[in-house]
């Protein structure tokens, strides 16, 4: 699909390993594969027309740190963190680091290749974000007192059961709240309503 452009695959796992690069190899991806964030660093400064996915627990380095190491060195990539499903807080921390997307496990074959899509489209614009930060806080003054409330629970990572309990609701009303958050903000998924708060509030 895009050949110009390399996938970096860093995970300590093998066969993690070895299985995203075989969907990506079989999508038309040029993909190179990395065994621990520290390989990857030492490569990353000379790379061009390249995005990465990264694994957000490794035993050398986490997702996070790694993602502040490549914007210490000026060598940011279009980053997509794959987590499990109790590393949502931790994931929402490396979007802060400049990761563009977040998935996670288990998850669909397409739901990568989608991502890894956004990430190469992201190389071909000047600046990264892609979300107007006035329409954004435009849509945020929509949202009502408690909606704003249940914004902030779900863009810190937080489970809808957490959220009802500090706000002394039942977790079906907060279920009642994300949705009309999602669609208020016009956000498709988690991962694009953090991008747009981020927006809103780092412009």
């Amino acid at each position: 699909m895009s050949a110009d452009v390399i996938v970096h695959i860093v995970d300590d796992e093998e066969p993690v390993r070895k299985s995203l690069a075989f969907l990506l190899t079989m999508s038309d991806h040029a993909v190179r594969v990395h065994e621990s964030a520290t390989a990857f660093l030492a490569i990353a400064s000379g790379l061009d027309r390249a995005c990465l996915v990264t694994d957000l627990r490794m035993p050398d380095m986490s997702g996070v740190e790694l993602l502040k190491k490549l914007r210490e060195q000026d060598a940011m990539l279009p980053t997509i963190v794959i987590t499990g499903h109790a590393d949502v807080p931790m994931a929402v921390e490396a979007m802060k680091a400049g990761a563009l997307d977040f998935i996670e496990k288990p998850f669909e074959d397409e739901v990568l290749l989608e991502a890894i899509a956004r990430a190469i489209g992201e190389l071909g614009k000047q600046e990264n974000g892609g979300h107007d930060s006035g329409a954004v806080r435009e849509r945020m003054t929509r949202l009502s007192e408690r909606e704003q409330q249940v914004m902030t629970g779900i863009v810190a990572g937080l489970p809808n059961k957490t959220i009802a309990y500090d706000l002394d609701i039942s977790p079906r009303t907060v279920e009642v709240h994300r949705a009309n958050v999602m669609a208020k903000m016009q956000a498709r998924n988690l991962p694009e309503l953090v991008r747009m708060v981020m927006a809103a509030k780092t412009d």
